[in-house]
């Protein structure tokens, strides 16, 4: 089977050495294993600690060409996407310019294996369309990544993005929206991370969709393309609760109508959950994730098997859709200077 996995992460190392030379936070260290941790905050413990499980791309690969499929990947950012506005605007540039470099130096070495997103910093609009043009139209990336937060704001609907999002429509390309663990860790400390990584990203997704709606962002864009991670995290299992909660915003169509028109991925840990997010979104608007290197491939097909779809609509999931919806197209093969 030919699959593409719309929800994969590879953090390259260059950017992580580019933070070592750091002395204000957000920085890393190496760890001197080969790898990294990451601080977000002085005096705070490590936030992420990246191993070779997220830096080495063919360690990444042949990890996925021994699943038993031909399987190529989508990079987006994931939690670490709010690194980019979380410091100083120019920093912010500085660090994004780095780190989209790498992905298209990726994107160029393997043309049609992998295709990648977009480091944008929102905490000054202007700076994020400069970065955004040069991101797409200089280095070929094909989406952009949307921090559930701006920072530790979590208004990602604030008025003054509003050229912002008019770009991304205007350009057609896919907002991966993923949670940044800046906004709930606090509420839901404790357990070793047990109630913030089974609760706390979930709830940061669906809020700031949630906000996406309900300002109104969605129904003045109706192009725009938003995939939400994780199976569109509650949405879907209080579509009601918010039809029921939400006239106040005064939309002019039920919540539901517009999470339906957005796009999400597979990445659930139980089947009943990819069989709902099939379900409520429809087989036309769901792409195959595993979320790797979080999650375990093989579970994620294993799981996804017991769905019980037709070889028609598995196809649709498991490639078809990742090619329209993000409109992935083949890169030119180049010649590419070593990393």
């Amino acid at each position: 089977m030919h699959i593409i996995d719309s929800h994969f992460h590879w953090w390259p190392k260059a950017f992580f050495e580019h933070l070592c030379n750091r002395k204000t936070y957000p920085r890393a260290e190496r760890d001197g294993k080969g790898g990294y941790r990451y601080f977000r905050r002085e005096g705070e413990e490590p936030r992420f600690s990246p191993g070779r499980d997220w830096l080495d791309l063919d360690f990444q690969f042949a990890h996925m060409d021994s699943l038993g499929h031909e399987i190529d990947v989508v990079c987006s950012i994931g939690p670490l996407s709010v690194h980019f506005s979380d410091e100083p605007v120019e920093l912010g540039r500085e660090d994004a310019m780095v780190w989209n470099e790498q992905m298209s130096w990726a994107q160029k070495k393997h043309p049609g294996r992998l295709w990648a997103s977009a480091a944008i910093p929102l905490q000054d609009t202007q700076v994020a369309l400069e970065v955004l043009d040069h991101a797409v139209n200089k280095l070929g990336l094909m989406g952009v990544n949307l921090p559930g937060s701006v920072g530790s704001d979590p208004y990602i609907d604030a008025d003054r993005l509003e050229p912002f999002y008019d770009k991304v429509e205007e350009l057609g390309l896919p907002l991966f929206l993923h949670p940044t663990d800046a906004i709930f860790p606090d509420h839901l400390e404790g357990y070793d991370g047990a109630l913030h990584l089974s609760l706390g990203r979930v709830i940061e997704v669906s809020v700031a969709a949630s906000r996406l709606i309900l300002s109104g962002m969605m129904e003045r864009h109706p192009n725009l393309k938003l995939v939400m991670s994780h199976t569109g995290g509650a949405l879907p299992y209080q579509s009601g609760r918010m039809d029921k909660n939400t006239k106040k915003a005064k939309l002019p169509r039920p919540t539901s109508e517009y999470i339906k028109r957005m796009y999400t991925d597979t990445v659930s840990p139980h089947t009943e959950g990819m069989k709902f997010a099939i379900e409520y979104y429809g087989v036309d608007h769901i792409m195959y994730g595993t979320d790797y290197p979080c999650w375990v491939p093989a579970d994620a097909l294993k799981f996804f098997a017991g769905v019980g779809l037709s070889q028609a609509d598995q196809e649709k999931i498991f490639y078809h859709n990742a090619r329209r919806i993000l409109n992935l197209k083949d890169p030119v093969p180049v010649a590419v200077a070593a990393e």
